[in-house]
């Protein structure tokens, strides 16, 4: 889970003494195919001659969106750009759209907006900018208000067309150039619906535009993402796809204190890192006003890019192989004692689970033993799970979800008491019927690594449940300076069953503190 903010989220920056930041004017995610031309130079100059003023940021957007192969056909078929909101997008677009009716001769152009009123202002903003400029006003037909028929069409017949992802709207339209905003809200049906409009277009493009991804509803989003993550991995760029990403690279719960691999999310430097616009038509104050009325997550989120990108089912079993896991099932096998129990829950506390580890022979039998909705059930099966079984330990993860259980945890597992037990004192005196074990932040990567390797050398054995095989093909690693463990918020699974075997098979050797004894006085002083 992102750990966004360190000490107190709702303190004050002191502005005064900040030095003048600037936003950064490249983004931190890139992949672009080579071009060796490009018509962005000719799109920023006219969208001067129409008054619009492009930031350097703006332009480079152009120039690589709009590069060339050397026959003059588009480098990229595919241009995203993923930037905070009031960065000005809105200016890319519609320096683009005037690009296509004026200069690129692109016979139809579809902008669409998840919603019709986010589509219509944007209509509103092109019509302005033609009909104020006198060289491209005199090349109008027709602009066409109708509700659901806003257009722009030029005496040569080219046509701006503005539409809402929704009803199957842009079906039958053959568009040489789409423009996808709000891309952050894109899935699989308004895809099906728009594409397929290019295919009998020479040299097509479709353009996407939006701010970080939200969860399930950027499915698209996460796919262009995901490319542009590899290409830049393997060091080679995508080959069709031009991806542009102001984002920080965010703190996780397990950095250490004064960690320098992740940004700072209350620097300025962070928001400088997120927003190109920072110092031109956005100001510090602005957004330090924003980070202390907003959540966390939220203004990670919305001012500095740190998006939820969902998993969309073809990259499964990235991190442990299908055929390496199957093979280590055995329908026929159990634990003995002792057990270790775990318990996970998800970031959003819409699933949690227990799960346990013992061994079995030479191996570790790791299972499911819970998976449900909510959290409301999981301190009173705990309970159960001890008086039958009698664990070794509990294991949870302190600073993770499951965290907020555990001083229900330890109550539900105090001692029944009756008899000797008003020896005990205070509630909290009690002995547990097991011991609650919360491991630090190097002993979650050890964790993670060691059921990693003994999966790898077939020192695992389990019933092939269905929930941890949904988590194992979801899983994604996230990395720990050397080490790494499993992330939790770029997946769109439920791992916590994965979690919770990871710490349950952990709990078997990790090392339980002894309760002192309390030393009568008398033993002390004779």
């Amino acid at each position: 889970m992102t750990s966004l903010i360190e000490g107190p989220s709702a303190v004050a920056l002191d502005l005064v003494h900040v030095p003048d930041v600037r936003g950064a004017q490249r983004p931190r995610v890139f992949t672009a195919p080579s071009y060796t031309s490009t018509a962005g130079q000719e799109a920023v100059e006219l969208a001067a001659v129409a008054g619009l003023m492009l930031d350097e940021w703006q332009q480079f957007a152009l120039h690589v969106g709009l590069g060339e192969r050397p026959d003059g056909s588009w480098s990229a078929f595919e241009v995203a750009v993923n930037v905070a909101r009031q960065n000005g997008k809105g200016g890319i677009i519609e320096a683009r759209e005037l690009a296509g009716l004026f200069l690129l001769g692109e016979r139809l152009i579809l902008h669409s907006a998840h919603e019709f009123k986010t589509s219509v202002e944007a209509f509103r903003r092109i019509v302005a900018l033609v009909t104020n400029t006198d060289s491209l006003r005199k090349r109008v037909k027709a602009v066409r208000k109708t509700t659901g028929e806003e257009a722009i069409e030029l005496l040569t017949g080219q046509r701006l067309r503005f539409l809402a992802r929704s009803g199957g709207s842009g079906r039958g339209f053959t568009g040489n150039c789409n423009i996808l905003d709000e891309d952050m809200i894109l899935g699989d049906d308004a895809m099906g619906a728009l594409m397929p409009t290019m295919a009998a277009v020479q040299d097509p493009q479709v353009w996407y535009l939006g701010s970080a991804g939200i969860g399930a509803p950027s499915q698209q989003l996460a796919r262009l993402r995901r490319r542009a993550l590899a290409a830049m991995e393997r060091g080679e760029p995508d080959p069709s796809l031009a991806y542009m990403e102001w984002s920080i690279d965010p703190h996780v719960k397990e950095c250490p204190p004064g960690c320098t691999n992740h940004d700072d999310p209350r620097s300025p430097l962070s928001v400088a890192k997120a927003n190109p616009a920072l110092g031109y038509r956005l100001t510090l104050e602005h957004t330090e006003r924003e980070r202390l009325t907003m959540s966390e997550e939220i203004f990670a989120r919305e001012r500095l890019g740190v998006g939820d990108y969902p998993s969309d089912g073809t990259d499964t079993w990235q991190v442990i192989a299908e055929d390496a896991w199957r093979a280590l099932t055995d329908g026929d096998s159990s634990m003995s004692d002792p057990v270790v129990f775990a318990i996970d829950v998800t970031p959003e506390r819409s699933h949690a689970s227990i799960c346990a580890a013992g061994q079995s022979g030479q191996a570790v039998h790791v299972e499911v033993i819970d998976n449900r909705p909510g959290t409301g059930w999981v301190v009173e099966r705990a309970r159960e799970l001890t008086e039958k079984w009698g664990p070794r330990c509990w294991v949870v993860d302190a600073g993770s979800p499951a965290g907020s259980l555990l001083d229900d945890l330890k109550r539900a597992l105090r001692r029944e008491q009756d008899g000797e037990a008003e020896s005990w004192g205070d509630a909290d005196d009690v002995p547990l019927l097991a011991p609650v074990v919360t491991p630090k932040v190097r002993e979650i990567a050890q964790a993670t690594g060691q059921l990693y390797d003994a999966v790898v050398a077939g020192q695992i054995v389990h019933l092939d449940q269905a929930p941890l095989a949904t988590a194992l093909a979801g899983a994604r690693k996230r990395e720990l300076g050397e080490a790494w463990a499993w992330s939790r918020r770029t997946v769109g699974v439920d791992i916590s069953p994965l979690v919770a075997v990871t710490l349950a098979r952990w709990g078997l050797a990790a090392e339980i503190e002894e309760p002192e004894e309390e030393v009568e006085p008398w033993a002390d002083f004779g």
